[in-house]
Formats: C-alpha cells, sequence, structure tokens
C-alpha cells in the first residue's frame, strides 16, 4: 500500500513537472503579445509587472529648430514625444559612457555647447555658436518604463500585416481536412471491426503498413497526380479542394487505425444480439457504434485537427502562397523572414495560431484521454 502510494506521488510529481513546462512557455507568449514593443525587445516577459531599465539611443532636433535666447542658441525638445511614464535616470553623450550624467546635470560638448537632459525626456541644448549639426545630436539615455500593456500589437498583425485573412484561410483548410477522413474513416474503422469480407486482414496489414511511409515521399507524386486530374477537369491542384484531399489522403491510415481498434473493442455481445433483433450494419453503425465512439471521434478530430492546423509543408505544396490562399503557418514564416526583429509582430502572431487548438482542446478534452486509451487493453 506504501509502495503504491508512492508511486502514486512520483506520478503526480512528473505529471505536474510536464505541465508547468508547457504552461510557462504558453503565459509568457501570451503576456508579450499584449505588451509595448519598446518593452518587448528591451526586456522578457517576466518583468512585465515591474518597473524596466531600458537604454535607447535619441537624436535631438536639428539646426533648423534653434532660436536665440539671451545671447544663446537654444534647441529644445523631448525625447519620448510626450508619453507619459517614462522616466529619465541617466544618460550620456559617447557610447562608451551611457550613464556618465545624472538627469539635470549639465553635459559639455568638445565644441563648448552644453546639453541638460530632464526626468520627463525634456532637453535643453545651448550654445554660443549657432548650431551647424544636420541630424542632431546623439544621446543615450537609460530610462525607468512602468508596465505598459496594449492591443496595438493584434491590430497591426490581424489588419495589416494580413495575419487575420491567413487564419481564416488556415480555418477553410482544417476544419474540412478533419471533417472528411473522420466521416470516411468511421465506416471504413466499422467495415474491418464488423464485416467479414475476403482481403480484410490484408487490407488492415496495408493500411498499419502504410502508416511508416513518410509524408515527404508522397507530396511530389501525389502533386503530380492532381496536376493532371486538374488538366483533364480544366481545374488548378493548388486550390482548396486539392489541399483538402492531400490532408485526407495523409491522415486515413493513422485515423483508421485509431478508430478501428476503438470499435474493435467494443462489447461483442451487444452487436450480435443487434443482429439478431434484424438491425443491418448501416443501423448498428448509426444507433450503436457512433453513440458509443464519441470519445475516440474527439480524440482523433484533435489530433488531426492539430496537424493540420500546424502544417506547413503541405499547404506550401498544395496552396499558392497568395493573400487570398496562404495559411497562418506560411504566414509566420514570411514574417520572420521579414520581420526578424519586430518581436511584438511575432510573438502576437504566434498566440493568434494557437487560439484556436487550445480551444479545440479544452472543449474537448474530456474526451481525450478515454478515447486514446480505449481499446488497449480488453476485460
Amino acid at each position: 500500500m506504501r509502495k503504491n502510494t508512492t508511486s502514486s506521488i512520483i506520478s503526480q510529481l512528473i505529471l505536474l513537472v510536464f505541465v508547468v513546462v508547457w504552461i510557462i512557455p504558453t503565459f509568457g507568449l501570451f503576456i508579450s503579445s499584449f505588451r509595448d514593443k519598446d518593452l518587448l525587445a528591451n526586456s522578457g516577459w517576466w518583468t512585465s509587472l515591474t518597473t524596466s531599465q531600458i537604454n535607447e539611443i535619441f537624436r535631438t532636433e536639428n539646426k533648423d529648430s534653434q532660436y536665440q535666447e539671451n545671447g544663446n542658441y537654444i534647441i529644445k525638445g523631448n525625447f519620448f514625444d510626450n508619453i507619459k511614464g517614462k522616466k529619465i535616470s541617466s544618460f550620456g553623450i559617447t557610447s562608451k559612457n551611457i550613464n556618465q550624467f545624472l538627469v539635470g546635470e549639465k553635459a559639455i560638448l568638445k565644441n563648448g555647447s552644453e546639453i541638460t537632459v530632464f526626468e520627463n525626456g525634456d532637453y535643453i541644448w545651448k550654445s554660443q555658436d549657432s548650431f551647424k549639426h544636420k541630424n542632431g545630436k546623439r544621446i543615450f539615455i537609460t530610462a525607468l518604463s512602468p508596465p505598459k500593456f496594449t492591443i496595438e500589437n493584434y491590430k497591426e498583425v490581424l489588419f495589416k500585416e494580413g495575419v487575420g485573412q491567413a487564419f481564416l484561410n488556415t480555418l477553410t483548410v482544417a476544419i474540412p481536412s478533419t471533417i472528411i477522413p473522420l466521416i470516411i474513416c468511421s465506416f471504413f474503422a466499422y467495415a474491418l471491426s464488423w464485416m467479414r469480407f475476403f482481403g480484410r486482414d490484408t487490407l488492415l496489414a496495408i493500411i498499419i503498413a502504410s502508416l511508416v511511409v513518410p509524408l515527404q515521399m508522397s507530396l511530389i507524386p501525389l502533386l503530380s497526380i492532381y496536376n493532371d486530374i486538374g488538366a483533364f477537369f480544366n481545374i488548378g491542384a493548388k486550390s482548396y479542394p486539392g489541399v483538402w484531399m492531400a490532408h485526407t489522403g495523409f491522415g486515413l491510415a493513422s485515423t483508421t487505425f485509431l478508430l478501428r481498434n476503438f470499435i474493435k473493442s467494443l462489447p461483442h455481445e451487444m452487436i450480435e444480439a443487434a443482429r439478431v433483433d434484424g438491425a443491418t450494419h448501416y443501423d448498428i453503425f448509426i444507433k450503436i457504434i457512433l453513440p458509443l465512439s464519441v470519445p475516440a471521434f474527439a480524440s482523433i478530430f484533435i489530433l488531426q485537427f492539430l496537424w493540420v492546423w500546424n502544417d506547413l509543408l503541405v499547404g506550401l505544396v498544395f496552396l499558392d502562397q497568395l493573400p487570398s490562399e496562404i495559411i497562418l503557418t506560411a504566414k509566420l514564416r514570411e514574417l520572420l523572414g521579414s520581420r526578424g526583429e519586430n518581436w511584438e509582430i511575432l510573438t502576437t502572431s504566434a498566440f493568434v495560431s494557437m487560439t484556436v487548438p487550445l480551444l479545440i482542446f479544452f472543449l474537448l478534452q474530456r474526451y481525450f484521454i478515454r478515447g486514446l486509451v480505449a481499446g488497449s487493453v480488453k476485460g
């Protein structure tokens, strides 16, 4: 008894570790998707609720902004464009010592001019001679920035970067690519489980063998076949029906195998009693098999949907990379190449791509484990 208790505690601790390892990055991505882009580039998500210290480089106004006052030439301005909340703690005029001066102190430049920077970002640059700088003076700032959250990242990602359209395109691909193989394989799995016909065992062996065939080996031959069919019917293979059929074909073997294992585990006596009462195979399937197989259907729906939703390779091969067809994973790859330094774009886009799989999983999670382990044991 004590040994069983110890084993149970260890199992729960291991499970807890896996849960924490999964939740922490997801939570960090969620927080990062709402953070201001300046803070996101300079500090981690774990500092999102605290005041962060960031180092930035600004330039003063150029010579066109100068005016005379009491015999001096003066340039005034604000580095933060009057953004509230940020506070400067120190500044410098060279990269060798970016914290050389405290706010309010006067920094003397080589030409004899002096510049003073204040806590709120205001600065005053004074000189006895007129300013000649075309680009202004570069100032290094160390500032304290309070926590800041915004939905501007989502507005930019969904409406300006095209992720919103890619999100809808991925739904257009994923939903039919999940439902079609599930419908086909449910009938197929029942036939392999409870119907007797010539070559049934051979057919099952072929299905199991096809599970080990790499996806990459069949992509190009399958695309060639689709192109030939498309040319015959005057339609293109690179279309939504083409990618639906591709995902259906690649998912048939695994979906049939899992469903067959579950349906085969149902009580044999119940099926025989229905046959004695005169029920046809169709009646047995609709009235008995389907209601009892909800956990299996839910778990397989989750697995197929997640595979299609996260797919990149099949989407690249069977769809054009146009705004009206590009899927979410391909769009993220495109953003990673063109906007690799814009972390606010990438984190927000990544979390958008996670929303639907998370929603699907939490809605159907009570069936998930029950459906996966069903059929693994008997008795």
